[in-house]
């Protein structure tokens, strides 16, 4: 038995996220099979190895959310040589996924209980007029925004913290509390970058602060909301959440 482990970059846009989920049902006689990163890979990791593969993942990332590197690992009983799984996947993956690298693991490695934080990347275009050529990984927001208010305003979220104010509803009653480690906000010509390294995420958690900061730049609220909100501890002050296309998981740390 072989533990193996993929570093995995992916396009979010055509797909639903990426866990596995059930086809959906459009009428009494039709069902849809819904489109996903992991069961993708999981169907041409089967055609290649033959055998079922089960991948898990450092944590399921939303529809149209992008990853630079995510990491997942399988079990196999398969010998195959990793330069020659390697290339076998890409050569039968779609374009917009693409195995990066392929590796053994100790066998007792998981990629989610192994993570000790993941960093996040949001994308904002702030200019007048879209960009054909952005429209898939970048939020476009025509507004102008205050990025040194938002800079100041995002210190108080570093550390430890209960995030339920940035906490999606969610099916799994969860501990609320994480540990931000970096928050880095920054302005390139027209596109203002959001880092977030957090050692875990809520649900929406990052979509869910970037809209609260996008909100104090403009003017919404003002200096000081951000600290009200987090002590506050209730989704219904903070910004809204922010669409999917402009966040990428941009790597594990373990």
């Amino acid at each position: 038995m072989r533990n193996l482990k993929l570093t995995i970059e992916y396009q979010g846009t055509n797909y639903a996220g990426w866990q596995r989920q059930k086809s959906v049902k459009v009428s009494k006689c039709q069902s849809v099979k819904v489109k996903t990163i992991q069961e993708t890979i999981e169907e041409v990791l089967c055609k290649v190895l033959q055998e079922k593969i089960k991948l898990i993942a450092s944590g399921r990332t939303d529809a149209g959310v992008h990853a630079q590197a995510q990491v997942a690992n399988f079990n196999t009983n398969s010998s195959i040589a990793l330069n020659k799984l390697q290339r076998a996947l890409n050569g039968l993956l779609p374009e917009d996924i693409v195995i990066t690298k392929a590796e053994e693991a100790p066998l007792g490695f998981h990629s989610r209980f192994a993570a000790k934080s993941k960093l996040y990347r949001y994308t904002i275009l702030n200019q007048k007029n879209p960009s054909a050529f952005l429209k898939d990984t970048a939020y476009f927001y025509p507004f102008p925004l205050d990025v040194k208010l938002m800079q100041k305003e995002a210190r108080v979220l570093l550390g430890r913290h209960n995030f339920k104010s940035f906490q999606a509803a969610d099916n799994i009653e969860r501990n609320p509390e994480r540990t931000i480690r970096k928050l880095k906000i920054a302005k390139e010509k027209n596109l203002i970058y959001i880092d977030i390294e957090a050692d875990g995420f809520l649900y929406n958690m990052a979509r869910n602060i970037v809209g609260t900061l996008v909100e104090i730049g403009r003017g919404r609220f003002v200096g000081g909301s951000l600290k009200k909100i987090l002590l506050a501890r209730n989704r219904k002050l903070a910004g809204p959440t922010v669409p999917s296309q402009g966040l990428t998981l941009v790597g594990v740390r373990y």
